[in-house]
Protein backbone atom coordinates (compact mmCIF):
# COMPACT_ATOMS: atom_id res chain seq x y z
CA UNK A 1 0.00 0.00 0.00
CA UNK A 2 3.01 2.31 0.38
CA UNK A 3 5.18 1.12 -2.51
CA UNK A 4 2.77 0.95 -5.46
CA UNK A 5 2.28 4.01 -7.66
CA UNK A 6 0.34 4.90 -10.81
CA UNK A 7 -1.27 2.07 -12.76
CA UNK A 8 0.08 -0.52 -10.31
CA UNK A 9 -2.02 0.98 -7.55
CA UNK A 10 -5.36 -0.68 -6.76
CA UNK A 11 -8.46 0.09 -4.74
CA UNK A 12 -7.21 -2.30 -2.03
CA UNK A 13 -3.95 -0.38 -1.66
CA UNK A 14 -5.82 2.91 -1.21
CA UNK A 15 -8.35 1.34 1.16
CA UNK A 16 -5.64 -0.02 3.47
CA UNK A 17 -3.83 3.30 3.41
CA UNK A 18 -7.05 5.18 4.21
CA UNK A 19 -7.99 2.88 7.08
CA UNK A 20 -4.66 3.07 8.90
CA UNK A 21 -3.67 6.69 8.35
CA UNK A 22 -7.18 8.14 8.72
CA UNK A 23 -7.33 6.41 12.11
CA UNK A 24 -4.05 8.10 12.99
CA UNK A 25 -5.11 11.55 11.79
CA UNK A 26 -8.53 11.36 13.46
CA UNK A 27 -6.89 10.31 16.71
CA UNK A 28 -4.37 13.17 16.59
CA UNK A 29 -7.11 15.63 15.64
CA UNK A 30 -9.18 14.86 18.76
CA UNK A 31 -6.33 14.27 21.21
CA UNK A 32 -4.48 17.35 19.97
CA UNK A 33 -7.55 19.53 20.39
CA UNK A 34 -8.20 18.24 23.91
CA UNK A 35 -4.54 18.53 24.89
CA UNK A 36 -3.70 21.90 23.35
CA UNK A 37 -7.14 23.46 22.66
CA UNK A 38 -6.15 23.93 19.02
CA UNK A 39 -6.76 22.06 15.75
CA UNK A 40 -3.66 20.06 14.91
CA UNK A 41 -4.36 18.21 11.64
CA UNK A 42 -5.28 20.95 9.13
CA UNK A 43 -4.91 24.69 8.56
CA UNK A 44 -8.45 25.68 7.46
CA UNK A 45 -9.51 26.84 10.91
CA UNK A 46 -6.19 28.57 11.47
CA UNK A 47 -6.80 30.83 8.46
CA UNK A 48 -9.88 32.28 10.18
CA UNK A 49 -8.01 32.51 13.48
CA UNK A 50 -5.15 34.33 11.76
CA UNK A 51 -7.56 36.83 10.20
CA UNK A 52 -9.25 37.41 13.56
CA UNK A 53 -5.94 38.09 15.30
CA UNK A 54 -4.94 40.54 12.54
CA UNK A 55 -8.31 42.34 12.82
CA UNK A 56 -7.78 42.67 16.59
CA UNK A 57 -4.16 43.80 16.02
CA UNK A 58 -2.96 40.94 18.17
CA UNK A 59 0.32 40.68 16.27
CA UNK A 60 2.00 38.20 18.59
CA UNK A 61 -0.72 35.55 18.34
CA UNK A 62 -1.20 36.28 14.63
CA UNK A 63 2.49 35.51 14.12
CA UNK A 64 2.13 32.24 16.06
CA UNK A 65 -0.80 31.11 13.91
CA UNK A 66 1.11 32.04 10.75
CA UNK A 67 4.06 29.92 11.92
CA UNK A 68 1.66 26.99 12.55
CA UNK A 69 0.35 27.19 9.00
CA UNK A 70 3.87 27.42 7.60
CA UNK A 71 4.89 24.36 9.64
CA UNK A 72 2.12 22.31 8.01
CA UNK A 73 3.42 23.51 4.65
CA UNK A 74 6.99 22.67 5.70
CA UNK A 75 5.92 19.15 6.66
CA UNK A 76 4.27 18.60 3.29
CA UNK A 77 7.30 20.03 1.48
CA UNK A 78 9.72 17.90 3.50
CA UNK A 79 7.75 14.70 2.87
CA UNK A 80 7.48 15.34 -0.85
CA UNK A 81 11.18 16.17 -1.17
CA UNK A 82 12.20 13.00 0.67
CA UNK A 83 10.10 10.79 -1.62
CA UNK A 84 11.09 12.51 -4.88
CA UNK A 85 14.81 12.84 -4.06
CA UNK A 86 15.24 9.27 -2.80
CA UNK A 87 12.88 7.87 -5.44
CA UNK A 88 9.32 6.53 -5.39
CA UNK A 89 10.41 2.94 -5.75
CA UNK A 90 13.33 2.95 -3.34
CA UNK A 91 12.86 0.71 -0.36
CA UNK A 92 12.71 3.27 2.45
CA UNK A 93 11.59 6.48 0.73
CA UNK A 94 8.08 6.07 2.14
CA UNK A 95 9.33 5.08 5.60
CA UNK A 96 11.28 8.24 6.47
CA UNK A 97 8.24 10.61 6.73
CA UNK A 98 6.38 8.03 8.83
CA UNK A 99 9.39 7.61 11.15
CA UNK A 100 9.60 11.40 11.54
CA UNK A 101 5.91 11.47 12.41
CA UNK A 102 6.47 8.69 14.95
CA UNK A 103 9.25 10.68 16.63
CA UNK A 104 7.03 13.77 16.89
CA UNK A 105 4.11 11.84 18.39
CA UNK A 106 6.38 10.15 20.94
CA UNK A 107 7.85 13.57 21.82
CA UNK A 108 4.33 14.97 22.39
CA UNK A 109 3.37 11.92 24.48
CA UNK A 110 6.38 12.39 26.78
CA UNK A 111 6.64 16.17 27.01
CA UNK A 112 3.17 17.40 26.01
CA UNK A 113 2.12 17.94 29.60
CA UNK A 114 3.23 21.49 30.37
CA UNK A 115 4.08 20.52 33.97
CA UNK A 116 6.95 18.32 32.82
CA UNK A 117 8.23 20.42 29.95
CA UNK A 118 9.92 23.73 29.24
CA UNK A 119 8.24 23.94 25.84
CA UNK A 120 5.15 26.14 25.44
CA UNK A 121 1.84 24.72 24.22
CA UNK A 122 2.20 26.41 20.84
CA UNK A 123 5.43 24.51 20.20
CA UNK A 124 3.60 21.16 20.40
CA UNK A 125 0.81 22.43 18.16
CA UNK A 126 3.41 23.36 15.56
CA UNK A 127 5.06 19.93 15.88
CA UNK A 128 1.76 18.12 15.32
CA UNK A 129 0.90 20.31 12.34
CA UNK A 130 4.31 19.55 10.84
CA UNK A 131 3.68 15.81 11.40
CA UNK A 132 0.26 15.99 9.75
CA UNK A 133 1.78 17.90 6.82
CA UNK A 134 4.28 15.05 6.46
CA UNK A 135 1.50 12.47 6.48
CA UNK A 136 -0.87 14.33 4.19
CA UNK A 137 1.76 14.84 1.50
CA UNK A 138 2.98 11.26 1.81
CA UNK A 139 -0.50 9.84 1.32
CA UNK A 140 -1.33 12.27 -1.48
CA UNK A 141 1.86 11.43 -3.43
CA UNK A 142 1.45 7.67 -2.98
CA UNK A 143 -2.25 7.54 -3.86
CA UNK A 144 -2.11 10.11 -6.65
CA UNK A 145 -4.21 12.57 -4.58
CA UNK A 146 -7.02 10.00 -4.29
CA UNK A 147 -6.69 9.67 -0.50
CA UNK A 148 -6.42 12.58 1.92
CA UNK A 149 -6.21 11.66 5.59
CA UNK A 150 -5.89 14.80 7.72
CA UNK A 151 -9.18 16.55 6.91
CA UNK A 152 -12.67 15.71 5.61
CA UNK A 153 -13.75 18.84 3.72
CA UNK A 154 -12.55 17.69 0.30
CA UNK A 155 -13.71 14.13 0.99
CA UNK A 156 -17.28 15.23 1.72
CA UNK A 157 -17.23 17.42 -1.41
CA UNK A 158 -16.01 14.56 -3.62
CA UNK A 159 -18.55 12.20 -2.06
CA UNK A 160 -21.42 14.56 -2.85
CA UNK A 161 -20.26 14.97 -6.47
CA UNK A 162 -19.86 11.21 -6.97
CA UNK A 163 -23.28 10.38 -5.47
CA UNK A 164 -24.87 12.92 -7.84
CA UNK A 165 -23.16 11.22 -10.81
CA UNK A 166 -24.32 7.70 -9.94
CA UNK A 167 -27.28 7.59 -12.32
CA UNK A 168 -25.55 9.41 -15.17
CA UNK A 169 -22.77 6.92 -15.94
CA UNK A 170 -22.65 3.78 -18.05
CA UNK A 171 -22.22 0.38 -16.44
CA UNK A 172 -18.41 0.55 -16.34
CA UNK A 173 -18.56 4.09 -14.95
CA UNK A 174 -21.06 2.98 -12.31
CA UNK A 175 -18.67 0.34 -10.98
CA UNK A 176 -15.82 2.85 -10.75
CA UNK A 177 -18.05 5.41 -9.05
CA UNK A 178 -19.25 2.89 -6.47
CA UNK A 179 -15.63 2.03 -5.66
CA UNK A 180 -14.82 5.72 -5.19
CA UNK A 181 -17.87 6.23 -2.97
CA UNK A 182 -16.89 3.24 -0.81
CA UNK A 183 -13.39 4.69 -0.44
CA UNK A 184 -14.74 8.14 0.56
CA UNK A 185 -17.08 6.56 3.11
CA UNK A 186 -14.19 4.53 4.52
CA UNK A 187 -12.07 7.67 4.91
CA UNK A 188 -14.88 9.47 6.73
CA UNK A 189 -15.74 6.50 8.96
CA UNK A 190 -12.19 5.72 10.05
CA UNK A 191 -11.30 9.39 10.60
CA UNK A 192 -14.35 9.72 12.84
CA UNK A 193 -13.57 6.44 14.60
CA UNK A 194 -10.01 7.65 15.16
CA UNK A 195 -11.32 10.95 16.56
CA UNK A 196 -13.65 9.13 18.98
CA UNK A 197 -10.81 6.85 20.03
CA UNK A 198 -8.53 9.86 20.52
CA UNK A 199 -11.04 11.73 22.66
CA UNK A 200 -11.79 8.67 24.80
CA UNK A 201 -8.12 7.70 25.19
CA UNK A 202 -6.99 11.22 26.05
CA UNK A 203 -9.64 11.53 28.76
CA UNK A 204 -8.24 8.38 30.40
CA UNK A 205 -4.53 8.40 29.54
CA UNK A 206 -3.72 12.06 29.08
CA UNK A 207 -0.80 12.84 26.78
CA UNK A 208 0.36 9.22 26.84
CA UNK A 209 -2.58 8.61 24.48
CA UNK A 210 -0.35 9.89 21.66
CA UNK A 211 1.53 6.59 21.90
CA UNK A 212 -1.51 4.73 20.53
CA UNK A 213 -1.35 6.21 17.00
CA UNK A 214 2.37 5.37 17.09
CA UNK A 215 1.40 1.70 17.20
CA UNK A 216 -0.75 2.19 14.09
CA UNK A 217 2.15 3.81 12.24
CA UNK A 218 4.51 1.00 13.29
CA UNK A 219 2.00 -1.56 12.03
CA UNK A 220 1.75 0.34 8.72
CA UNK A 221 5.51 0.19 8.25
CA UNK A 222 6.02 -3.41 9.29
CA UNK A 223 2.99 -4.67 7.36
CA UNK A 224 4.33 -3.28 4.09
CA UNK A 225 7.96 -4.24 4.71
CA UNK A 226 6.94 -7.75 5.83
CA UNK A 227 4.87 -8.27 2.69
CA UNK A 228 7.77 -7.12 0.51
CA UNK A 229 10.20 -9.46 2.26
CA UNK A 230 7.81 -12.41 1.95
CA UNK A 231 7.34 -11.75 -1.77
CA UNK A 232 11.12 -11.54 -2.29
CA UNK A 233 11.64 -14.77 -0.36
CA UNK A 234 9.16 -16.71 -2.51
CA UNK A 235 10.47 -15.11 -5.71
CA UNK A 236 14.01 -16.20 -4.84
CA UNK A 237 12.74 -19.65 -3.89
CA UNK A 238 10.97 -20.06 -7.23
CA UNK A 239 14.02 -18.75 -9.10
CA UNK A 240 16.29 -21.28 -7.38
CA UNK A 241 13.89 -24.15 -8.04
CA UNK A 242 13.79 -23.26 -11.75
CA UNK A 243 17.60 -23.29 -11.91
CA UNK A 244 17.64 -26.80 -10.47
Amino acid sequence: MLRHFGIKRTYTHNFRLAVLLCLTAGFVNAAGFLGFSTLTTNVTGHAALFAERIAQQDWSNAGTVAVWMLLFLAGALCSSLIITRIGHHERFSFAIPIVLELVILIFCAIYGNGKDSFFPKGFFVGCLLFAMGLQNALVSVISGSVVRTTHLTGTFTDLGIEIAQLNRSNQAGQVELVSKIKLRLSIIFFFMFGALSGAYSFSHLGFKAFLLPCSILCFTLFFDIFRVNVKRYYANLIHRSKKK
